[in-house]
């Protein structure tokens, strides 16, 4: 395999190096195919014959910043030009007032839960963006409003958590065999009347000290009922879960067999979900909007897809989850990033009851 990685940064690049790159980089955000110095010749732009871009594409190719594929004569940005491109000579302008306007238009509706809010997003993200919406819903600190076990089998339970937020977590438990529905309701009741207004992590050493102490006034079965919720439940403060919407929309203008099997291999990176909770989540290492190209995570080096994400913070300027867009490295990146970053903001206000 070819090494695509450049031998050089963008100080490297001479005037007309650069032109014709951004040009080349330009029209494949436009087009999503290879470019052509004959192509280029015939824009006008650049005021050069077919020879001298085509001597020069071959010079960034060889900085490994462009790519001939398959027998094609043209030349299209790697992964690794894409990058440079971005950090170098993309101009990110800002959303004008009606794009502001139909972001906040869809987005800040009062009355809805939080779940709603975000699937919501993601569908917002998507549509406006041309990919797939990504949301990654908060850490689940919200108080507690009740707790319910359900029988499911012989051996299993499904505990029923419902927060002061509106949503509803369900949480798979196994149960010795036998336990009688009297004892679920007890564990519902005794965890309900400790958490009302509590998270799980607030009120864990609190019920935890009251049984040990024999305190509870629980019988044994559901004393061990109640310590299992707790071990199992972690304390709430990392089930978190993944809003994919728009998945629909890759499909769209696809050109050719390899496009098709490109997104085959985007749409099974989105299975993966656990994976793409923890590269959104390294938005938490700084503020803004991080972007991921193609290669640069393993998690798409076979699909090449592109993602840029952004955090969303509480009141407290405490990132609390993520969202983003992830489609081809065609992406109209000078247009996505302010959509994500504007959309994270609008979150960040509207979860704090706040007027974006």
């Amino acid at each position: 395999m070819a090494d695509t990685t450049p031998k050089t940064g963008l100080a490297a690049l001479d005037e007309r190096m650069r032109d014709i790159f951004r040009e080349i980089v330009e029209s494949y955000l436009q087009s999503g195919g290879p470019v052509g110095s004959r192509t280029l010749a015939q824009a006008g732009k650049l005021a050069l014959s077919p020879a001298s871009i085509r001597n020069t594409m071959a010079d960034l190719a060889q900085m490994g910043l462009l790519s001939a594929p398959h027998s094609s004569a043209g030349r299209m940005p790697t992964h690794a030009g894409l990058r440079l491109f971005v950090d170098g000579l993309l101009q990110v302008g800002e959303l004008n007032a009606s794009e502001r306007s139909a972001i906040e238009g869809r987005v800040a509706t009062t009355g809805r839960t939080v779940p709603d809010l975000l699937n919501e997003v993601s569908a917002v993200l998507g549509g406006l963006a041309g990919g797939a919406g990504l949301v990654v819903t908060p850490k689940r600190d919200a108080p507690l409003r009740h707790v319910e076990f359900v029988p499911i089998s012989r051996h299993e339970v499904l505990a029923v958590l419902v927060f002061s937020d509106g949503s509803i977590e369900n949480r798979l438990m196994t149960a010795p065999d036998g336990l009688p529905p009297a004892t679920l309701v007890e564990a519902g009741n005794f965890l309900s009347s400790r958490l009302t207004g509590r998270s799980l992590e607030q009120a864990r050493l609190d019920i935890e000290t009251e049984i040990a102490e024999n305190r509870s006034q629980l019988d044994a079965a559901a004393q061990g009922l109640v310590k299992q919720g707790l071990a199992d439940w972690g304390g709430g403060g990392e089930h978190r879960s993944l809003i994919v919407r728009g998945q629909g929309r890759l499909l769209e203008n696809l050109e050719a067999a390899d496009d098709l099997e490109r997104i085959r291999m985007l749409f099974d990176d989105l299975e993966r979900k656990q994976e793409l909770i923890a590269l959104l989540d390294r938005t938490r290492d700084g503020q803004g909007v991080r972007l991921f190209i193609g290669a640069e995570n393993p998690l798409f080096s076979l699909s090449g897809s592109s993602v840029i994400v952004a955090p969303y913070m509480n009141r407290d300027q405490e990132i609390v989850g993520a969202l983003g867009v992830i489609g081809p490295t065609r992406l109209n990146y000078a247009r996505v990033i302010p959509l994500v970053d504007y959309t994270a903001r609008v979150v960040g206000k509207i979860l704090d009851g706040a007027r974006p």
